[in-house]
């Protein structure tokens, strides 16, 4: 893995596709370009900036988005076409400069500081590279550029759509602390709305709290966070080939989910299951940390994880492990409804590296490390609809939504 000593001058891109699922479709079928389009149904995976005009937003019900928006455009979702669209954009990525971290499907940050004698300033080449990614992929991408990569993000998304936006060592507390809370790395609503009873609207207030009244409010770890990047701190480099320390899955369930039976949660959940023991294995990874996510009809949430005392990939472990958690949760679920389940495995390691390995002494679970290697075979040759579960036949299982190839495992020296 390759690490990046951050630079006191502003060398750091962040490159953020616009809308890209809708941006893709918008290319793709000419009679989509310049209309609200929506992509999924019954929940938005992604909309267009003409149809964000209307108050739609990734993640929002189906139903309340065509409320918003009637004369949206609804379209499925075509998750091949999204991989080979971001495998053309990380290929001008990876030709611009060799330091790029990628972050999801759609966004990385660049390193470019080495570049300026060879190709020019970091400005000069955030232009190259959104021509380049117009011309050669057909798609808009904002960038920002900055200092620091929290920087170089909040720019980014200032930037949009379709724009680049650079932010000068000398400038960086006028461009930030006028901003509001919201715009903070790590800041959802929980944490916003205790910021705001805090009479914290800013984040100029912010940086001009102490840090102990901040930890006070939101705990010692956010408070910590949140100060240091309020106050322009944020010494993370750059790191190519970056390994995920977590993989998870979700499925929304939708506004009827309140009357789901739990024997329709516990088949969603074997499916999420499935789906993210299998990319483990496939990424020659083990994890340790279960974590269950659920949010309600009120569109409260709750999180419930828990740790196993060795790191595996087995689907059977991992499946007895979040129905465990279910059982916990189960009550919560009765009295609001749940309308999304999602699950996390963290504390990811790699599977050859220093894990104390035991005998395999149990013959069961021999069998079924056997079985899930079997079952992975078939998927990778016939595709994942190949081999099911029982409980999943007529079921809706979820999206499995793209996500970037997983670098491979540090080769160990010997």
């Amino acid at each position: 893995m390759g690490r990046v000593r951050d630079s006191e001058t502003a060398s750091i891109l962040h490159a953020d596709l616009d809308s890209f699922f809708a941006s893709v479709e918008q290319r793709d079928d000419p009679r989509l370009r310049g209309r609200p389009v929506i992509v999924g149904g019954g929940v938005v995976l992604a909309a267009s900036y003409e149809a964000k005009a209307y108050g739609v937003r990734s993640a929002m019900g189906g139903r309340q988005a065509q409320r918003l928006c009637p004369d949206a455009l609804v379209v499925p979702p075509r998750f091949p076409a999204y991989v080979e669209a971001s495998r053309a954009v990380f290929e001008v990525f990876d030709d611009t400069t060799p330091l790029v971290e990628g972050i999801s499907i759609d966004e990385a940050f660049l390193d470019v500081g080495g570049l300026r004698r060879l190709v020019g300033d970091p400005e000069t080449i955030g232009a190259t590279l959104r021509r380049r990614v117009r011309d050669e992929v057909g798609l808009p991408i904002s960038v920002g550029i900055a200092r620091t990569k929290y920087l170089a993000k909040v720019a980014s998304a200032v930037s949009k759509p379709d724009g680049l936006l650079l932010v000068p060592p000398d400038g960086e507390r006028e461009f930030l602390h006028p901003l509001p809370v919201e715009r903070l790395w790590g800041v959802g609503a929980v944490t916003a709305a205790k910021l705001h009873a805090d009479g914290i609207r800013t984040i100029g207030e912010l940086a001009r709290r102490e840090e102990l009244e901040l930890t006070a409010a939101v705990g010692q770890a956010a408070g910590r966070h949140l100060w240091a990047l309020a106050n322009l701190r944020d010494p993370r480099p750059v790191e190519v080939g970056r390994r995920r320390r977590s993989i998870g899955s979700q499925a929304a369930i939708g506004r009827a989910g309140h009357r789901k039976r739990r024997e329709d949660l516990d088949a969603l959940l074997a499916g999420l299951v499935d789906r993210v023991a299998r990319r483990l294995r496939g990424g020659e990874r083990i994890g340790r940390t279960f974590t269950l996510r659920l949010r309600f009809d009120d569109f409260t949430r709750v999180t419930r994880s828990t740790t196993i005392p060795r790191s595996t990939a087995s689907t059977a472990t991992w499946l007895e492990t979040g129905r465990g958690l279910l059982d916990t949760a189960w009550p919560l679920v009765e009295e609001r409804g749940c309308t999304l389940l999602g699950i996390t495995i963290s504390g990811l390691v790699d599977a050859s590296g220093e894990e104390q390995l035991e005998l395999p002494l149990f013959a069961a679970e021999t069998a079924a490390g056997s079985l899930d290697v079997a079952l992975d075979r078939v998927r990778d040759r016939f595709g994942s609809s190949a081999v099911k579960r029982a409980v999943l036949v007529g079921r809706h299982a979820g999206l499995e939504m793209p996500t970037l190839p997983d670098p491979g495992p540090t080769p160990r020296l010997r």
